[in-house]
């Protein structure tokens, strides 16, 4: 697909290859299975900026463009979908809304340490009875003289034990469901704010996922986020982007897998000659390219269309839909190339297919996709 990109966007590509699989894969599996944070590899992605690669240099930004953080997010899921999840989460879902919603104090405030990844940012919207239904949020902010005194709890987390600087979404105007929400920044010094349980996961465990407790937890008056009772469209309009890096990443399990189960079956021997001679092999593996480089296209359009500042939500929507799906099902025909060793923990597709199904389930399910798009078809 490289004819489709920029002589710049080809050489960031290479660039995070190289570093993906010089740094990343040697230590993904093992990172994975003691659910350790990389920490110094992403220091590291900051000092080369792909932790703000498509913010503005003013602000600390790589200056670069939405395409070249999808290409990045691609390339490193592809060695380590917990990396990408890091790396998507803290730019898509915090960097994103500060960008386009917050104040120029705001920017200037938080932008530069997160763009250079010296601090890590988590967004959280879903709470124990709020998921795909986040107008029932419970969480609250009330406005007290000059602080916004903030109740409740959050779960699910992404970058929940490592983040310093939090977007979320708490009820300003309680039962107005999604025409009664606000979003704020919160930081994680500030009293009454704690992590409570850390999630222990099926799949991308060197990322974190926790809950977020609020008890009067007090932040400035000037720490709203956009407008007033704002928060649920400021939130639609974020996730819209954080579904791009999260098909994204799936791409990169899906591809993955692909790699891996053509390199086995040229390896692996079966009545004297290499699986991949068998037509069962070779119509798997063609599936798989050819759903792949189906779903590349759909982000790619998506991406095409954020960096043009028209309205993606269906294509973004499309894309996330197709990619998690396509991951998913790369990473059950990879394992059925692999026979009984693709049952364990001697071969990476298992882990790609435990990683997989969370990109069915986060930044919206692939039911909430489908609604997204039909509703848009049916007006």
């Amino acid at each position: 697909m490289d004819y489709l990109l920029t002589e710049e966007q080809i050489m960031l590509k290479d660039m995070v290859s190289k570093f993906s699989k010089e740094k990343i894969a040697p230590v993904a599996s093992d990172n994975e299975k003691n659910h350790r944070y990389p920490a110094d590899i992403i220091a590291e992605a900051g000092e080369l900026g792909l932790m703000g690669i498509a913010y503005p240099t003013e602000y600390g930004g790589a200056g670069m463009d939405f395409m070249s953080y999808f290409l990045t997010v691609e390339e490193v899921s592809r060695w380590c979908a917990s990396t990408g999840v890091i790396i998507s989460a803290h730019s898509s879902l915090v960097c994103d809304p500060i960008f386009r919603f917050g104040t120029e104090e705001q920017k200037m405030k938080y932008l530069p340490d997160l763009l250079s990844g010296k601090k890590i940012g988590s967004f959280s919207l879903t709470e124990a009875g709020a998921g795909s239904d986040s107008g029932a949020t419970k969480t609250t902010a009330v406005l007290d003289g000059d602080e916004w005194v903030l109740n409740g709890s959050k779960i699910f987390a992404t970058n929940g034990k490592e983040a310093e600087i939090f977007v979320l979404v708490a009820s300003t105007a309680p039962g107005q469901k999604t025409r009664g929400v606000s979003a704020f920044i919160v930081e994680s010094n500030t009293p009454g704010y704690s992590i409570g349980k850390v999630e222990k996961k099926m799949g991308i465990r060197s990322s974190s996922t926790t809950e977020i407790i609020l008890d009067n937890c007090r932040i400035p008056k000037e720490n709203l986020l956009g407008e007033l009772n704002k928060g649920f469209k400021i939130s639609m309009i974020t996730l819209d982007g954080g579904r791009i890096g999260i098909a994204s990443q799936a791409l990169g399990i899906a591809r993955a897998c692909i790699e891996d189960s053509i390199k086995y079956a040229n390896e692996r021997q079966q009545f004297d000659v290499p699986i991949s001679s068998f037509q069962a092999i070779q119509w798997m593996i063609a599936d798989m390219w050819v759903e792949y480089e189906s779903a590349w296209l759909l982000v790619y359009r998506a991406s095409l269309l954020k960096d043009k500042k028209v309205n993606y939500s269906r294509e973004a929507a499309m894309a996330k839909l197709k990619a998690s799906e396509v991951a998913m099902d790369c990473a059950r025909k990879a394992i059925q190339i692999h026979g009984g060793y693709g049952f364990t923990e001697d071969f990476n597709v298992e882990r790609y297919y435990r990683d997989a199904k969370i990109t069915e389930l986060y930044e919206g399910t692939s039911e909430i996709q489908r609604m997204v798009i039909a509703r848009s078809l049916l007006g």
